[in-house]
């Protein structure tokens, strides 16, 4: 519609939403679906989380917050970073937003100029490139490869900056590979930062406790302190806690870049929900004994869906190092012909043809900005996971 500006017409719908909205629908049709698209853990929110926000309306803590967050979650926040990162951030220099996305946008929309760069390694997230957009920016997508585990090579990023770079994202563990950078890996890319002044980091740690193994999680920050004062670290509460539905992310950053996300974000939401604030203060300061449990289960069904579908025709599926996906390669898949005769020419046709033939429903890879691949998401039962990876390797087996 011509009303409509450019900029929103150039906005693509996520392919994760779009992916789970058709398995939704089929499923409401009557078809047999499993659907492995969503990033959410399927696990509940821990019991005394619930408990602190049921206590929160009790107390009545139902009135307009503070736009940056509360003082006791500000507080939760700069506790957080000090105990597991040895990060010094005050809690002045923290924010929360609805969700990690606000967080991102606002970083986004608060520093960007028309013609800014942000480097984005790939595969994203599929947001990353169009909020860039959306604020005025230019998306410069480097691809990264299944041999190096689908991490950002330093050589790379050299490369890839320019006068006009204004942020580098740096995802670990990542969506949707599950790929994590060593403190040597992060090293290698922060010393190129280092020879960048101009060049800001953004950190997303939103999976930073789903680790699995002996890997240890690190943040930018930590292996190179002096990069603090041109870095916002990102986190929130929905995938270690299972509290997707909360809508809680939090970051820490500068205070003149905090300052100005503090000022768009009073022009745009206000502070988040008030009741989700005081369960994000339980879940960073309250007991953390879930945390081993998910991991346990996550770690299991990452081996199962790795190995399961390593044995299936065509597929070659590296095995990640956190968060809940696994992202294998259906390269050799590529010109074969299903039993119907379709040929399988892209990454989204052969998502197309498993969830038509098979009933699985996944994410191709193009949407990330790489392929061929697609994305599983592992966070759902062992149950499911094993009927649907049985059901990958049939679909595989009847290409010809």
């Amino acid at each position: 519609m011509a009303f409509i500006s450019d900029v929103i017409l150039s906005v693509k719908p996520s392919a994760t939403m779009v992916a789970t909205q058709k398995a939704r629908d089929l499923k409401n049709a009557g078809r047999d679906i499993i659907s492995l698209s969503v990033g959410e853990p399927d696990f509940d929110t821990p019991d005394h989380i619930k408990k602190a926000a049921i206590a929160a309306i009790e107390r009545g803590e139902t009135k307009y917050p503070p736009v940056l967050r509360i003082v006791p979650l500000r507080e939760a926040i700069a506790a957080k970073f000090k105990r597991e990162n040895g990060l010094d951030y005050k809690a002045a220099d923290t924010i929360v937003g609805t969700g990690g996305k606000q967080i991102l946008f606002n970083a986004f929309m608060a520093t960007m100029n028309p013609g800014d760069e942000v480097i984005i390694p790939a595969p994203y997230w599929v947001s990353y490139p169009d909020m860039v957009q959306l604020c005025g920016g230019t998306p410069v997508p480097i691809g990264t490869r299944l041999e190096d585990g689908f991490k950002l090579r330093p050589e790379a990023l050299e490369r890839a900056i320019t006068k006009k770079t204004k942020w580098v994202i740096l995802n670990s563990p990542s969506n949707p590979t599950g790929a994590a950078y060593t403190r040597a890996e992060l090293k290698a890319l922060t010393d190129v930062l280092m020879r960048h002044p101009h060049v800001w980091v953004l950190t997303d740690d939103m999976y930073e406790h789903l680790v699995y193994g002996d890997f240890v999680f690190t943040t930018p920050v930590q292996v190179e302190p002096n990069l603090f004062d041109r870095t916002l670290t990102l986190n929130g509460v929905s995938k270690s806690y299972a509290m997707t539905g909360w809508r809680i992310g939090y970051a820490a950053g500068p205070a003149q870049l905090i300052k100005a996300m503090d000022l768009l974000q009073g022009q745009q939401t206000s502070g988040a929900c008030t009741i989700a604030q005081w369960a994000a203060v339980e879940a960073l300061n309250g007991p953390q004994d879930h945390l081993p449990r998910f991991r346990k289960a996550f770690e299991e069904r990452r081996n199962l869906v790795v190995s399961m579908l390593n044995q299936a025709k065509y597929i070659q599926c590296p095995m990640p190092e956190g968060a809940f996906y696994v992202y294998p390669s259906v390269q050799q898949a590529l010109g074969k012909k299903t039993q119907s005769g379709k040929v399988i020419a892209t990454d989204e046709d052969f998502i197309n043809e498993l969830l038509e033939q098979e009933g699985v429903a996944v994410v191709h890879g193009s949407a990330f900005g790489q392929g061929p691949n697609f994305r599983v998401s592992y966070a759902a039962s062992t149950k499911q996971l094993t009927d649907a990876c049985e059901k990958i390797q049939r679909f595989t087996a009847s290409l010809i």
